[in-house]
């Protein structure tokens, strides 16, 4: 892809990650641009990476960003689907019925291994997305920082499905490091989610962050019964902070598979406009 480097970095955990980093057309450091870093990297770069052009759209202009895309390396990275669980999932997370249904489904219908669908339930039984929050304000962000010159603030994350729950977990922990946060179709699948004591606990504070969320309409009105759990529970959500200022929320004419790169573009246009 064009203007974009890849590199493999360690965490402080021991984990290996493969990271792409896609800069703006025509992009020096003099120019210190902010980050936005997007998740599922083996799946989302090719969709989202392309997106940094539209910098150059002269009807809806987008504030220049380098784009930085986390996915796993090496060997790890065919079994994505699974470690992203140990990653974007908040820690003591339980597992909703629901989700092991549609993962039972998988094995029915032969899209899942038995094997397969036990390792991708193992990974939900030790999860720690406060270790991967870790690994990317105070192990890759430095990094990014020195080697490609960024701005000092103004920084954001986009994440989709488990990536939309690590960026609500990322939105709630507020670390100071995001100025907006995306999180697509979040996966907030049971009732007793982490995400739910989380806003208990911050009562009527919210996090200094933008945070903008989409839903799809397929969600909504399918027939699965796990993204309809998602959709609802995230409506829960919304309902809890809306009307809020810094937060907003759009319906996609999508299903759970094909609403990434809107759900992207949705973000990038309600957040960082210029």
């Amino acid at each position: 892809m064009p203007d974009t480097e890849y590199f493999e970095i360690r965490s402080s955990n021991g984990h290996d990650y493969g990271v792409w980093v896609t800069t703006p057309p025509g992009y020096t450091q003099a120019a210190g641009a902010p980050v936005v870093y997007v998740l599922d990297g083996n799946w989302a770069v090719g969709m989202t990476a392309p997106l940094i052009v539209t910098q150059l759209d002269p009807l809806h202009k987008i504030q220049p960003y380098i784009q930085v895309t986390i996915g796993y390396a090496g060997d790890e990275a065919r079994d994505w689907d699974r470690l992203r669980n140990r990653d974007f999932v908040p820690p003591g997370e339980p597992i909703a019925p629901e989700l092991i249904d549609a993962v039972e489904m998988g094995v029915r219908n032969g899209t899942r291994t038995r094997q397969q669908a036990d390792a991708y339930l193992a990974e939900l039984r030790d999860t720690h997305a406060d270790a991967f929050l870790a690994f990317i304000t105070a192990d890759l962000h430095p990094r990014i920082e020195r080697e490609y010159g960024t701005a000092a603030g103004g920084h954001g994350i986009f994440g989709y499905s488990y990536g939309g729950l690590f960026a609500l977990y990322a939105w709630l922990a507020d670390t100071g490091l995001f100025d907006s946060i995306g999180a697509g179709s979040p996966g907030v699948i049971g009732a007793d989610s982490q995400i739910f004591a989380m806003l208990d606990t911050r009562g009527n504070t919210r996090p200094s962050a933008r945070l903008h969320v989409t839903v799809n309409e397929r969600e909504l009105l399918g027939e699965l019964t796990v993204y309809q759990k998602l959709a609802s529970n995230v409506t829960d959500i919304l309902h809890r902070l809306l009307p809020s200022d810094g937060v907003s929320a759009e319906i996609l004419r999508e299903t759970h598979v094909t609403g990434m790169q809107a759900s992207f573009l949705s973000y990038l246009r309600t957040c960082r406009p210029l």
